[in-house]
C-alpha cells in the first residue's frame, strides 16, 4: 500500500484541535472526510503533533496509506477541493517509504508563539495572536528563556492532564525577539509535553512585565510544581511551525 506524506496548514480557530472528537469538528476529521470523498477509502491519519483547540499550523505533517497508487499532485489537488470550506490546506504531498510515520519518525518539532504588544487590540490578526496591551521587555524574556535550555523536569510547565510517561524533556531552542509591535517566541525540541509551550510563554509574560526576574523563571522550573507556573497563554497565538525528519 502506498504511503503518503502531507504538509498541512490550518487556522485552528473553528476546530476542536487535531484529534477527532465526538461532538465537534477536528482537523483530523475534516482531512479524513476529504480523503474519503476523493478516494472512497476510510483511512486513519497520523499527525506529527496533536494541536489543541484554537492552535494553528503552518507545517503540520500527516501520513496515511491508500490501497492504490495515486499521483501526489492529484492527491493534493483533490484534498484541497474537498477540504473546502474548512480553513485548512494541503501545501505539499509526496510518496513516503513504508517505514515513515509522521509522529514517530520526527526528530524535532518547532513552534512559534505570537504576541501583539500594543495598546490597540488586534483587528486583522484577531484569533491569531495574544493581545498584551502592557509593554513587554523582550530582551528580559529572552534572557529568561536561555535559563531553561537543555534537559529538565518540566512538571511546572506541564498540563495536569498530560498523559506523557515522564516530565523530562530536552528543550533545544527557546528564544524571544521583538518585531515592531510583535513579540515572537520560538521553541524547538524533539517532543513537548501537553501545554508546555503555552505554559512557558505565560510565565515569560511575567518576566516581560517585570513581575518576575529571569532567575524567578528558572526557579519556577526547578520547583517542578504546576502551581508555580504563570497563567497559561491562550491558544490563539500558538503555531505548529515545522517538523524535522532525517
Amino acid at each position: 500500500m502506498p504511503r503518503y506524506k502531507l504538509t498541512l496548514e490550518y487556522d485552528g480557530t473553528p476546530f476542536c484541535g487535531w484529534q477527532r472528537q465526538a461532538d465537534r469538528m477536528s482537523v483530523q476529521q475534516a482531512l479524513e472526510e476529504a480523503i474519503f470523498r476523493f478516494s472512497g477509502e476510510t483511512v486513519v491519519t497520523q499527525a506529527s503533533g496533536r494541536t489543541d483547540a484554537g492552535v494553528h499550523a503552518l507545517g503540520q505533517v500527516v501520513s496515511f496509506d491508500l490501497s492504490t497508487d495515486r499521483d501526489p499532485f492529484r492527491v493534493r489537488e483533490a484534498l484541497n477541493y474537498h477540504l473546502r470550506p474548512h480553513p485548512a490546506a494541503v501545501i505539499a504531498c509526496e510518496l513516503a517509504p513504508d517505514t515513515f510515520e509522521a509522529r514517530f519518525s520526527a526528530l524535532a518539532r518547532h513552534y512559534e508563539y505570537r504576541i501583539l504588544n500594543r495598546r490597540a487590540p488586534a483587528a486583522l490578526e484577531r484569533h491569531r495572536v495574544w493581545h498584551v496591551p502592557m509593554p513587554l521587555d523582550a530582551d528580559a524574556m529572552h534572557a529568561a528563556a536561555q535559563k531553561i535550555l537543555g534537559r529538565h523536569d518540566f512538571t511546572t510547565f506541564r498540563s495536569s492532564e498530560c498523559q506523557a510517561n515522564s516530565p523530562i524533556r530536552t528543550l533545544d531552542h527557546f528564544a524571544v525577539r521583538r518585531e515592531l509591535d510583535h513579540v515572537i517566541v520560538t521553541a524547538s525540541a524533539r517532543s513537548f509535553l501537553h501545554h508546555q509551550v503555552r505554559s512557558m510563554v505565560g510565565s515569560l509574560k511575567l518576566v516581560g512585565e517585570g513581575k518576575w526576574s529571569p532567575d524567578d523563571f528558572r526557579a519556577a522550573l526547578d520547583a517542578a510544581n504546576r502551581s508555580r507556573c504563570g497563567a497559561m497563554a491562550p491558544s490563539a497565538g500558538l503555531y505548529f511551525f515545522r517538523v524535522d525528519y532525517s
